[in-house]
């Protein structure tokens, strides 16, 4: 399980926790396939995250 906004980072998709926070409040993340504006959403194996053209799939 890893947090939103941590996976945000370590993808390298947001440079720092204020950089994801932007991310999330302009809509700009989707989690299987849904808007999402929660940084601190749980996540787990088989979530997939959209952030433009960057997917990240968690295994």
């Amino acid at each position: 399980m890893i947090r939103l906004g941590q996976l945000l980072q370590h993808a390298g998709i947001a440079d720092s926790g204020g950089e994801a926070k932007q991310l999330l409040a302009e809509g700009l993340v989707q989690v299987n396939g849904e808007a999402e504006a929660r940084r601190g959403r749980q996540l787990h194996v088989g979530d997939v995250v959209v952030v433009g053209e960057e997917q990240v799939v968690l295994t």
